[in-house]
């Protein structure tokens, strides 16, 4: 893998409503984004690690930890309906124009999952080129929250989600396991990114990861539970 070009991209916009300011917001006497900064920083395989932001006090606080803004993001790409992928290729782009080559693999790590370690990156990096997928995602199992207890409120009733034909009253040991992505790690080949306009293309592999590594902070409550870790 030494001679791959690896770039890894934080996205960090400003303009938060959850949470004020959560990027950045303090979370065990740290920047809620320097966990993540860190964590690419310290993986040797990295070519580039880049954080992509349109907040210059979001910039700020990245450059104090390390970490590159060698742009501004661009307006159109930093409102709420702002999606994940174009965010990515600009910065791709950008990135691209800059160096003079082309990228084999990139990566999107999520600052609002400050507990995936170095490792979960580079054991990412690793399955997705010793299996030569197009892509790589980070999951954690559902645990209680399984699809086959799911329900649905019709008309007053409840219902299944998942019609079995019968109520699934076995125990949550029993039912055969189920992941959802936990937002920490996309890896994704450079091509399938940038031509096919996708995170995954047509083969993906999942990179499982345990539950206390897979807080995704959302609301309040999640963030009250990142900082019981550290």
């Amino acid at each position: 893998m030494n001679d791959k070009k690896i770039l890894a991209v934080i996205p960090a916009r400003g303009g938060s409503k959850g949470i004020p300011n959560k990027n950045i917001v303090d979370v065990g006497g740290n920047p809620l984004i320097k966990y993540t900064i860190d964590a690419a920083l310290d993986l040797e395989i990295l070519t580039h690690c880049v954080v992509s932001t349109d907040s210059d006090e979001i910039s700020d606080v990245a450059k104090s930890c390390g970490a590159l803004v060698p742009f501004k993001r661009p307006k159109h790409l930093s409102d709420d309906q702002a999606l994940s992928l174009p965010v990515m290729q600009h910065a791709v782009e950008f990135m691209e124009s800059k160096q003079g080559y082309q990228y084999d693999l990139v990566i999107m790590l999520q600052p609002t999952t400050p507990l995936r370690q170095t490792s979960d990156i580079d054991n990412a990096i690793k399955l997705l080129f010793d299996t030569n997928a197009d892509s790589v995602v980070s999951v954690v199992e559902v645990d209680g929250y399984h699809p086959l207890r799911m329900k649905r409120v019709v008309d007053g009733r409840l219902i299944n989600y998942i019609d079995q034909g019968h109520e699934d009253m076995r125990p949550r040991q029993e039912l055969p396991p189920v992941y959802i992505r936990n937002g920490a790690i996309y890896a994704t080949i450079r091509d399938v990114l940038m031509d096919k306009d996708s995170f995954t293309g047509s083969d993906i592999r999942s990179y499982i990861m345990p539950l206390e590594r897979s807080i995704n902070i959302d609301t309040q409550l999640d963030l009250q539970l990142a900082k019981s870790f550290f």
